[in-house]
């Protein structure tokens, strides 16, 4: 029998209060209300409800051993990304891999693949595919249902994956910016039950009121927490707190507890946010995920105080994984896996012939998915729109990564303020191809050449010099530790915005510019997308 003692917070009775927590064979077998001799905390893990593994560009081993050190011992992962890429050997790769560690790593599985048929994609995940994946005991959820209109209107190779999600009593995600009530309701009778892309109050009002539990993102683009936070005085029940994207120089520094500190700060009641990150989610979920009652697993955390929740210990069912910021297991080895097939181009590739009229810009938007469609008077030299850094009209060039013989798909964004070389990626949400944004045809190329002979992974050219970042698993994640990854990281950031860029996390902004359900213009391989007429457009109107 162990024993540990402190102020034990009680999350479903909503009180604190001095005691020991005994347990044994990984189950809490008693909790006795005492006078004790610790000043510490003892509370029920963190969950993250929804998250993209692979934004923190490494393994789930390799996530898991950053986020438990924060007291995170749950997640529900949706491996939306490397599935795009690698179709259901990337999704069995991240359960293998998952089952390696420690965590509770749950997975709901990816329903858009590919997201749209605006984009190519390296695999489709059809209803009968899902259906199978949907049976799996690590799967708790069908993942982010981003084709709302298929909802909407009825599409039945959508109905048919929600049906499968239903038939065994399994939650289905939502992914639905900027619907109307009518078309709110539609999406949400059909039985999904979550989003987590609301950005203003309304609209979470309004989802809210139909049934569904709002989760409030704060990654490291999206960031909707503090907008949001007023709910939890309105409709705490109907909380959870997530990621969605987390890349691996903010997980090395934070994660849950930080959020969960700063809402406390501005005044939201302690235990309604602790239960968005507890309770909220393990219930909608059926998460076999200790609430630190008696007869749970024994997974918990033992923190310094409840201001900002310094980490000393961590449990999971039973067992020290955390100890005063060390982990007390190994992570194992992880053999690569990709499908990248491209050949090199040249700038002849990448120029836009100018014949009349105006141009439509992206305009990208700091810390925000969402994009601003414009028209502006291009500039012309020598027959060809050619970039303007003195507007800050940018080229943007979206590469198909699954074809050898394709051509790159062009056009112009605002937002990047470059001043000189070009920033490159393989994250590109949600098929992953080949994105740069650039001043100049001449780095452009060469930033997206590296790409190709890296096979995926970050490039910054700073005119005469190339800096990378190689990610050897579906060239868009790492076997590094999540530390490692994060210097490499925030190094090509800092590159970037030594370039002129001032968004606060440049390639997750760029990798957000070919997702085609997001609105309002973006771009895939196959061209300029304009969300709102869910069409393609062209760049001269």
């Amino acid at each position: 029998m162990k024993i540990v003692e402190g102020k034990i917070v009680d999350v479903l009775s909503k009180r604190i209060f001095e005691g020991k927590v005994s347990f044994e064979n990984g189950k809490i077998v008693d909790i006795e209300e005492c006078s004790t001799n610790s000043d510490k905390y003892i509370l029920p893990g963190l969950v993250d409800s929804h998250i993209h593994i692979e934004s923190s560009m490494v393994t789930p081993q390799r996530f898991a051993e950053a986020a438990l050190k924060h007291g995170v011992v749950s997640i529900i992962a949706d491996p939306h990304e490397i599935s795009n890429v690698l179709d259901t050997d990337g999704f069995n790769f991240m359960l293998k891999d998952a089952k390696k560690s420690p965590m509770k790593i749950y997975f709901g599985v990816p329903s858009c693949v590919p997201a749209t048929n605006f984009e190519t994609s390296g695999a489709v995940l059809n209803s009968s595919i899902v259906s199978d994946l949907l049976k799996n005991d690590h799967v708790v959820a069908l993942a982010e249902m981003m084709n709302f209109p298929g909802v909407i209107f009825k599409d039945p190779e959508v109905l048919a994956k929600i049906k499968a999600s239903k038939d065994i009593n399994k939650p289905i995600d939502g992914h639905a910016p900027g619907l109307d009530e009518n078309q709110n309701k539609q999406y949400i009778e059909a039985g999904i039950s979550t989003d987590h892309e609301c950005s203003n109050l309304d609209e979470a009002r309004i989802k809210i009121k139909y049934g569904m539990k709002i989760q409030i993102r704060e990654g490291s683009a999206a960031k909707n927490m503090l907008d949001l936070a007023p709910l939890y005085k309105e409709n705490p029940d109907s909380l959870m707190l997530c990621s969605d994207d987390f890349h691996p120089d903010d997980l090395s520094k934070s994660y849950m507890f930080e959020r969960i500190s700063k809402l406390i700060s501005l005044g939201y009641d302690f235990f309604d946010v602790l239960r968005s990150a507890t309770i909220i989610p393990v219930q909608h979920y059926k998460l076999n995920v200790g609430l630190l009652q008696k007869g749970d697993n024994a997974d918990f955390v033992v923190v310094d105080n409840i201001k900002d929740f310094q980490v000393n210990q961590v449990y999971l069912d039973g067992k020290l994984i955390v100890d005063n910021g060390v982990n007390q297991f190994q992570v194992s080895d992880t053999k690569p896996i990709n499908n990248f097939i491209c050949k090199k181009i040249t700038s002849k590739d990448i120029e836009v012939p100018y014949t009349n009229g105006n141009i439509q810009v992206i305009e990208a938007i700091d810390k925000s998915l969402l994009t601003n469609k414009l028209v502006v008077k291009p500039l012309v030299q020598n027959g060809l729109i050619v970039t303007n850094t003195k507007t800050d009209i940018l080229k943007i060039v979206v590469l198909n990564r699954y074809k050898g013989d394709s051509k790159p798909s062009v056009g112009f964004i605002k937002g990047f303020k470059l001043k000189f070389g070009a920033v490159a990626s393989c994250i590109a949400h949600d098929s992953h191809n080949i994105i740069c944004v650039g001043v100049d045809d001449e780095s452009i190329v060469k930033s997206i050449n590296q790409i190709i002979k890296n096979r995926g992974g970050l490039v910054v050219c700073t005119g005469l010099n190339l800096f990378d970042m190689k990610l050897e698993i579906g060239g868009i994640m790492s076997n590094v530790s999540c530390e490692t990854a994060g210097i490499s990281y925030s190094r090509l950031s800092l590159l970037v915005k030594s370039l002129g860029c001032s968004l606060t996390a440049p390639f997750m902004t760029l990798s957000f510019m070919a997702l085609p359900v997001i609105p309002s213009l973006k771009i895939t391989d196959k061209g300029l997308f304009d969300v709102e007429k869910f069409d393609f457009t062209s760049v001269l109107i």
